[in-house]
């Protein structure tokens, strides 16, 4: 059973030293989210190509990518991955930032942590000179697709999204930043 108690959560941009805790927590929420038959060949490549601690590692290093982490008594439960200047084909908006990851450990959800991470996400966006941040989200995702409506996003499409030769349905969200804060 799970305390009531929300945990102090520290929200702090990545460093190097993350890259090892960013890659097993991206792991474990890339399985539990999209594993939901089991393992198989193209899940378990995906996740170890994805989540490899020298992939983090050059996330972490690459200019123009933001990743913020959610840190509980020294131990990360959850990040945020953002690209400045990522355009889309279905959005027009020129100065636009995407948001490649929101992952929370599952023990941790329900908490405010996501929304906390989402809040700097676009903060982070909007000092990269973003006007628009844009996310997409896997159709079987039933959690992320009610979350980002509630937190002022717009459908706005359903592309597709492909990895090891798969191809999957998501949807486009959008949201509008407030660049006066």
């Amino acid at each position: 059973m799970i305390s009531s108690h929300t945990p102090d959560i520290l929200i702090r941009d990545a460093v190097p030293d993350d890259a090892l805790c960013l890659g097993v927590l991206g792991m474990q929420v890339f399985l539990d989210t999209y594993a939901t038959q089991g393992i198989r060949g193209s899940i378990a490549a995906e996740a170890l190509q994805a989540f490899s601690p020298e992939a983090l590692s050059r996330l972490i290093a690459q200019p123009g990518i933001s990743i913020i982490v959610a840190e509980s008594n020294d131990h990360l439960v959850g990040f945020a991955q953002v690209a400045l200047a990522a355009p889309h084909e279905l959005i027009s908006t020129p100065e636009v930032a995407e948001l490649q990851r929101l992952y929370i450990q599952e023990r941790f959800t329900g908490l405010g942590i996501g929304y906390s991470l989402l809040q700097a996400a676009e903060r982070q966006a909007c000092s990269g000179g973003a006007s628009l941040l844009w996310a997409t989200v896997w159709v079987g995702n039933e959690r992320a697709l009610a979350f980002y409506p509630r937190r002022g996003y717009e459908l706005a499409g359903s592309p597709s999204y492909t990895f090891q030769n798969e191809t999957h349905e998501n949807r486009l969200f959008t949201k509008r930043l407030d660049t006066h804060d």
